[in-house]
Parts: structure tokens; sequence; C-alpha cells
């Protein structure tokens, strides 16, 4: 999926991807969405801010940029914006080409967005010029099973999928985290195979 395919796609989907996911967020995600930004520290970058999900756990008193592709995802991100008690400052622009100078962010993390990055490898590479050398990378994805029959049965439903909700179930993203030159320091599962919180460094860092 190119890029603006997926910008049209998000466009698209904006006004119900809330409700779309609302059971799964209480379960699971709203959790994860918490714990990742109870990590974050200094100058913050979010990846990929969607409707906003994660703007109510964003740490006090912190600067955040939160950037995403589609203009109806951000949208909506900006009422949530306003109701927070950190308000970060929201750019529309493309993971594969972040607008910002390199060693800019002492904390990067993303949520569930490089499955719908068009080319993921590029994306994290833009992440390791944006973070500080002693920075750190966070993200929470859901990827490929590594489970023979499940992983095969993500594999030939990723095409449909991808085209209509516009994001792949079969990645295989601590793989292309390393691919992209990043050094992975920890990988935690967070439900069965399917979901992973991955920390990463600088390849110059400490």
């Amino acid at each position: 999926m190119d890029t603006q395919r997926t910008k049209a796609t998000y466009n698209r989907i904006s006004k119900v991807y809330d409700l779309a996911q609302a059971l799964v967020e209480r379960a699971l995600f709203r959790r994860w969405r918490r714990d990742v930004f109870g990590m974050a520290r200094g100058r913050i970058l979010e990846v990929g801010v969607g409707t906003g999900k994660n703007i109510p756990y964003y740490p006090a008193r912190s600067r955040v940029f939160a950037i995403d592709v589609s203009a109806g995802m951000l949208q909506r991100a900006r009422g949530r914006s306003r109701r927070a008690e950190c308000k970060p400052t929201l750019i529309r622009m493309d993971a594969q080409h972040l607008g910002f100078k390199r060693d800019s962010f002492d904390t990067v993390v993303a949520t569930f967005v490089y499955c719908s990055v068009p080319d993921p490898t590029r994306g994290f590479t833009e992440l390791e010029r944006v973070c500080k050398p002693d920075g750190r990378i966070l993200l929470v994805e859901h990827v490929r099973s590594a489970g023979r029959i499940r992983g095969r049965i993500m594999d030939a439903a990723n095409p449909l999928l991808a085209r209509l909700i516009g994001f792949n179930i079969n990645r295989d993203t601590v793989g292309n985290v390393r691919r992209a030159g990043l050094k992975v320091t920890a990988v935690y599962d967070l439900k069965g195979d399917l979901f992973k919180r991955i920390h990463a460094g600088h390849r110059r860092g400490r």
C-alpha cells in the first residue's frame, strides 16, 4: 500500500475508527498505551497519533510533537487535545519523511502504526535519525504470529484486510526494526505472540 492510498484509507475511516475499536480498546489497548507513555521522558515525538487515543497518557508538563499522515485523523486528535492536560503540537507529516532535524527527541513512541506505513524499514530509519543517541524508541505493535498455521492464515487474509482497513496483519516488525539499523534492547509479548512492546535504541547510543 503506497502513501497516497494509506492517507485516503485513514481519511475515509477516521470518523468511525474509535467506534470500531471500542471493545478491544477498553480490554487491552488502554493499559498498553498508559504503560508505554509512562516510560516516555524529555522531548517526545509520537508517530501516528491517529485520533489521539494516546493523548490522555502523555506525561504532564512534557513537550510533545505528534504527527499523522491523515488530515481526518488529526482533526479527531485536535478534539482530544483540547481536553488534555498535556497538549501536543499536532502536525500532518509522513512517518517515512519526518520533517525534524537529526537528534531532535529524547523519546519516540508509536502504537499500532508500522502495520500501515508503506515502507516500515524506511520509517524506522527515520526514527533512528530524529532520536538522540541516548534516547529511547518505544513501540507497541501487532505482528505476524510465529505459529505455522496461524501465520499462514494471516498471510492469506492480509491482502484483503490491508485494502479494506489500511493495515497489514502479518509484518515482521521486530525484524524490520533491526533491518533499519536500530538496536533492539527488549521485546515483551503483550498478548500471546500477536502483540508486542518493542524497546529500541540508537545505533550510535551509549
